[in-house]
């Protein structure tokens, strides 16, 4: 068996998400998978963009596409601005960002990117006693209840998070954990708009429309966070060739990353072959 992987590390969207303060966990989850590609013997050829004229003279017998999803760009006047950057240039690549900046899409992504963006950098996550005065729990249960009033570091960016959807920001989230990423955000100042129609980005920012109200927001940078679509470009060459490959993954669904469900149909697609 060999995989193919155009990165120079494995992980794809798992090695993007690990990047978001709180999801420092990812590192496991590739180690993991990094260690049992070894023990099994599978040759990993990494920073290798492969064509379908390369799969077809390899001669394999069967062929799965894990590629993903390539992130979607509005149809918006300015989005080509120099201000204007995806969400791979920020959290793949570290762009640099300006101090104010306005995050159009509020899915899981938007929420991560805009956590990035806040972090001050004091790694809570790691540190108990930081996490424990960001939440205000009193450990040593000195005052009633074991509440103190929270104690957190200033956000090195003024955030606004905005979507189209007119449903509460966030709605999208996990049960059990949006609320804890919508209280964060607050926390940390973050504005969160919902119902916004995207007019235009210049020098001057974004321009949007809320509440039947023309609005806009000066700001230093733009982040797009605007949904995926499956990159299935080696997909289409491949069955033009004659092949019919495997889709899994977000190159078979793109709507919000999942690697949960990537994960399951990669084990049972591969119990089948």
């Amino acid at each position: 068996m060999t995989l193919y992987d155009a990165g120079d590390v494995i992980g794809g969207q798992l090695d993007i998400a690990r990047q978001v303060p709180g999801k420092s966990e990812f590192d496991e989850t590739i180690r993991y998978f990094r260690t049992r590609l070894e023990a099994t013997g599978v040759d990993v050829r990494l920073g290798q963009e492969v064509t379908a004229d390369d799969l077809v003279a390899a001669g394999y017998d069967e062929v799965v596409l894990a590629t993903g999803v390539t992130p979607r760009i509005p149809e918006l006047p300015g989005v080509d601005q120099p201000t204007v950057l995806g969400y791979l240039d920020v959290l793949r690549d570290k762009a640099p960002v300006g101090r104010r900046v306005a995050i159009l899409g509020a899915g899981g992504i938007g929420f991560d990117v805009a956590e990035y963006l806040t972090d001050p950098g004091n790694d809570a996550s790691h540190d108990v006693p930081e996490f424990l005065a960001g939440w205000g729990v009193d450990a040593a249960h000195e005052t009633r209840g074991g509440l103190s009033k929270p104690t957190r570091a200033v956000s090195p960016r003024e955030v606004t998070l905005l979507q189209r959807k007119t449903t509460k920001v966030g709605a999208g989230l996990g049960k059990t954990t949006g609320w804890i990423h919508r209280t964060e955000l607050k926390h940390r100042g973050v504005t969160m708009i919902a119902g916004a129609a995207y007019d235009r980005i210049d020098a001057e920012g974004l321009h949007y429309e809320a509440d039947g109200e023309k609005r806009h927001l000066a700001v230093d940078t733009v982040v797009l966070c605007t949904g995926q679509t499956p990159n299935r470009t080696l997909h289409d060459q491949l069955l033009g060739l004659g092949l019919t490959p495997h889709l899994i993954g977000g190159a078979d669904i793109a709507a919000e990353l999942d690697a949960k469900r990537a994960i399951d149909q990669g084990t049972r697609l591969a119990a089948t072959l």
